[in-house]
């Protein structure tokens, strides 16, 4: 199963980070969007943060497309509202183009092929 890796930070401020934190505890993610997500072939997904940083990791179908899954979105009213409300909390990485949010992070090393190339 692939598994992909993005990035995105939170604006610098302790009490939206917290608040943030809040909206993906279990059961305060609105149902639709834990659907919109299992639909577009998500097996499973986790977010890590470290200061104002997130990672997100996602497990996905092997035809898991994310191009599907961005028509998807634009097309839920429902989706839409969450991204804006997750706007609130959000900034771009540096460097981002305009509108872009969760960048895609190349994998740079894996410890299994390092131990094959022995």
């Amino acid at each position: 199963m692939p598994r992909l890796y993005y990035a995105l930070d939170l604006r610098d401020d302790p009490a939206l980070i917290a608040e943030y934190e809040r909206w993906h505890s279990p059961g305060a993610i609105w149902p639709e969007i834990i659907e919109s997500i299992v639909a577009a072939g998500v097996r499973d997904m986790e977010i890590h943060r470290v200061d104002d940083r997130l990672v997100l990791t996602m497990e996905v179908d092997e035809d898991y497309s994310p191009e599907a899954k961005a028509a998807a979105d634009d097309g839920n009213p429902r989706v839409q509202a969450w991204e804006a409300l997750m706007s609130t909390f959000q900034k771009p990485l540096p460097g981002s183009a305009p509108g872009e949010k969760w960048r895609p992070m190349m994998r740079i090393f894996s410890l299994s092929e390092s131990r094959k190339a022995k």
